[in-house]
């Protein structure tokens, strides 16, 4: 099992920038897949950006491509979202999850998930 902390989250203009982090416990971190998700209230959770075990490969939503970036320390057990150009239509929860050895843009993939943090770009 691995247990997620996301921080990072706050409020920040349009075209700011915010680095989110997860910082996971348990055994094992680098044999799991990490992604990160985001929600707003009365929509389902949203991918946002994926990452391997490996830290080999990386995939995004469109909606942040260009703008997101997603990396691990796998060494402290921690995966990041660096968030840039942010635009009031990223408001929202953002998740951190895991899956053991596996990775993918769905959230039926990912067993383990954080408690979330707040992100708020005004305009």
């Amino acid at each position: 099992q691995v247990q997620l902390v996301e921080s990072g989250g706050g409020l920040v203009q349009a075209g700011g920038s915010l680095r989110l982090s997860c910082a996971a416990s348990g055994r094992s971190f680098s044999g799991y897949g990490m992604a990160w998700f985001r929600q707003t209230p009365g929509k389902e959770r949203e991918f946002v950006a994926r990452i391997t075990s490996s830290g080999l490969t990386t995939d995004y939503a469109d909606s942040v491509k260009g703008r997101f970036t997603i990396s691990r320390d796998n060494d402290k057990t921690t995966v990041y979202l660096q968030m840039n150009s942010l635009e009031p239509e990223d408001t929202a929860v953002y998740y951190c999850a895991a899956a053991w050895n596996l990775s993918g843009t769905s959230s039926r993939v990912y067993s383990y998930w954080g408690q979330g943090t707040q992100v708020t770009v005004s305009s």
